[in-house]
Formats: structure tokens, sequence, C-alpha cells
């Protein structure tokens, strides 16, 4: 008898590649409402430059930030709409509660220390793993559970979770998800986390720079004057302000990112894997 020969993958055939599960997927009413908070996110953070210098919001601006903090409202029902559409597991739930308690206790980690924040590189491999969907959903969460933990609840929560809601969807929209792996995408990864972190203080500095008044008179938010007399007093803001804080955090998530990423992104995946979140729980007939 010849013995059946085991079939081997030679050099020509393609690799098959399976597609990483999702625990959250952005059904058309999710989108619509994560869509439609993130637009007035960016009126809500924009809107020095956005309305003109007799508009009756530049009148208030010392209120405006308190008005759009009701973008808390419109953050808690994307959230809903994208866990309730997405059909949110028991495991997808467990994941999302450890992930965002973990990130939520990493944050305090270096508080006040040149910007050694910890969790935003958790974030990154997260959204990267988990996509876009789970990763804008535990970004909220996650500073709003931190808020808590640290008694930072104020106006600007809501804007931290937004901002953070986009920063870890972002790492899941980065492109091949399915394929890129090894150095390549730890560089990916690094290189949107250094970037990210940037365009994170930066947009939060637009939650508090109108609040500043008259104390710093020449980088402070002038309601009278025009849009490019105002972005350059906002740059000088940043410049003087949180740079420094940006760049700590910006390379601190490069570091975390390059030297702990391959260990979590495994076992992020590895926990993907046996959650199965896309397979659909069965019982047997007694």
């Amino acid at each position: 008898m010849t013995p059946h020969a085991t079939p081997t993958r030679t050099a020509t055939q393609p690799r098959t590649t399976t597609a990483q599960a999702r625990a959250i997927r952005l059904g058309p009413r999710s989108t619509a409402a994560l869509a439609l908070v993130s637009a007035v996110g960016v009126v809500a953070f924009g809107w020095p430059f956005l309305a003109p210098p007799a508009s009756e919001l530049n009148a208030h601006a010392q209120d405006a930030p308190w008005l759009f903090a009701g973008l808390l409202v419109l953050l808690v029902a994307v959230v809903a709409a994208t866990i309730s559409e997405s059909g949110l597991g028991p495991k997808a739930v467990a994941m999302l509660g450890v992930l965002a308690a973990t990130g939520a206790a990493l944050r305090p980690i270096g508080a006040g220390t040149a910007g050694i924040e910890p969790m935003f590189f958790l974030m990154v491999l997260s959204g990267r793993v988990l996509g876009p969907g789970f990763g804008f959903t535990l970004g909220s969460l996650t500073m709003f559970a931190s808020a808590l933990l640290t008694g930072g609840v104020g106006p600007w929560m809501p804007f931290q979770m937004l901002a953070m809601g986009w920063f870890t969807m972002g790492a899941g929209l980065l492109p091949g998800p399915d394929r890129l792996r090894g150095r390549a995408e730890l560089a990916l990864l690094a290189l949107y986390g250094f970037l990210a972190a940037f365009a994170y203080g930066t947009i939060m500095n637009l939650a508090g720079w109108p609040f500043m008044g008259a104390l710093a008179s020449d980088i402070a938010f002038d309601p009278h004057a025009a849009v490019p007399a105002n972005l350059a007093r906002f740059v000088a803001y940043c410049t003087a302000t949180s740079l420094g804080w940006d760049l700590g955090r910006a390379a601190v998530t490069v570091v975390l990112t390059l030297t702990l990423g391959p260990a979590v992104l495994k076992a992020l995946r590895r926990a993907t894997r046996r959650a199965a979140f896309e397979t659909a729980v069965t019982f047997d007939p007694r």
C-alpha cells in the first residue's frame, strides 16, 4: 500500500488569513448616531474658529463650554445605540469592562508628571484588535470611569470622552487589521499613537482655551478678534502650556507600544479568538 502523502502548502500558494472578530459591529443606526455626535463634537471643539466675531455665541464665551457639555447625553446615546444594535454579548461586555477598568486604573499613574499617561498605548492596541466600534465605546467608557475614579467630573468630561473615543476608534480604522503583523504593524501603531497623542492634546486645549478670559491676554481667546488672530493666539497657547506634556504623552505611547505591544497584541488576539464574539450561542435541547 502506498501511504497517503500529507498535503503541504507550496511557496506559490497564498497564505490564508482569517478576519479578526469584532466585538461590536457598527450598523446603520450606530454609524448615523456616531456621525451625528462627531459632527456636534467638531462644532463643540471648534466653535471659537467657526463663530463670527459679532455672534451671540462669542458674547457668551465663558458659558459655551458648559452648554456644549450637554454632549454627554449624545455620547451615552451613541454608545447605547452601538451596544443595542450589535447585540453585545456577555463575553464582549466582560472584555469591555476589564479593559475600561484597566485603562481607568492606568490613567492616574504619572498624573501631573510630564505627560506620563500609559493608558493611551492600551487604547491604541485595544482599538486595533477589537475594531472601531469597540474602540469608540471603550475610549468613552474608560474616560468616564477614570473621571469617577479620580474625581475629575466637570464640564470637560464629555469632551474627554469624545476625544478618547475618537482616539481609540482611529486605531481600529488603521489599514491591514487582518494581514499586517510584526514590526510593520508595531511601527504603524507607534506612528499613529505619536500623532494621535498630539491631536488629543490639541483638541482638548480647544475645550479649555475659551475659559481663560483675560488671565493671559496675549494667548487667551478674544471673542472680538478675527479667526487668524485667534488662531495665532491658540498656537501660542498650545506651545506655552501643553507642548511638553503632549510630547511626553506621545513618547510614552511610542515606547510602550514598541516594547509591550507584541505581548499585549498577542494576548488581546488570543482572548478575542477564544471569546468567539461573532459565534452565535446555542443551547442543546435537554
